[in-house]
């Protein structure tokens, strides 16, 4: 064989191997790309999350021993009296039935008067008074308004601290913008589980314990939902 010929074959044995690492440098790259992004996903709902769920674990445990939690409720009590354009809006409105809220010169009467706002909340008419239901997390109020007179009296409760934070885990009375936080902090709570059972499987080849942990965390809580919940 001249040294032509020997050259040629071994140029020809030397394609399909620079082929081949160049392909198994390929998938080694995406496969990188997909850890990176798995990881940077994981941190970034790590992130968005971790005020949250300190608070949602922390109130799932207040919930769960609310029995044995005291709570004492405080009461306060405010009056005035309208007058003016505050007080005469009340005649324009209907002798019974509901409208979405106070007439807007009563609002800024009470709003300024005894630091009160009830815009937004509806009002509960009679022929004799108007009643505003104001409920709140961690508590209570209302505001009722004697028609003939203009007397005004809000009564509002308050039952601590625990109460409130419990409020907010469950979203009783919390709000429009309270509502909407807990859908988009659900999303990211989501994200961050799925993204970290992503990198499990990434890296359960390295660790022997992965799944089975991963299959006690479902198999687990089942069990005990279908024996000891009754």
């Amino acid at each position: 064989m001249s040294l032509s010929s020997a050259k040629l074959e071994s140029n020809d044995a030397a394609v399909p191997a620079n082929i081949a690492a160049q392909a198994k440098k390929r998938m080694k790259k995406k496969s990188n790309f997909w850890k990176k992004q798995a990881r940077i996903w994981h941190w970034i709902s790590g992130a968005v999350c971790l005020v949250g769920m300190l608070l949602f674990s922390f109130t799932g445990i207040t919930l769960n021993h609310a029995a044995d939690i005291p709570a004492t409720p405080e009461t306060v009590t405010y009056t005035m009296t309208l007058d003016g354009a505050g007080f005469s809006a009340l005649a324009e409105q209907p002798e019974d039935g509901m409208t979405d809220q106070l007439p807007p010169e009563t609002i800024r009467a009470l709003r300024s008067g005894i630091g009160v706002n009830t815009s937004g909340r509806e009002a509960e008419w009679t022929d004799i008074d108007v009643y505003v239901g104001l409920p709140r997390p961690g508590g209570d109020a209302w505001l009722a308004i004697d028609r003939e007179t203009g007397a005004v009296e809000y009564e509002r409760t308050t039952r601590g601290t625990i109460s409130w934070l419990n409020d907010l885990h469950k979203g009783r009375n919390t709000g429009t913008v309270w509502f909407w936080f807990i859908d988009i902090f659900s999303v990211a709570a989501i994200l961050f589980c799925l993204t970290g059972l992503w990198l499990l499987q990434i890296h359960a080849g390295k660790r022997a314990i992965t799944w089975p942990l991963t299959i006690a965390g479902l198999v687990v809580p089942a069990v005990l939902a279908i024996f000891f919940i009754h």
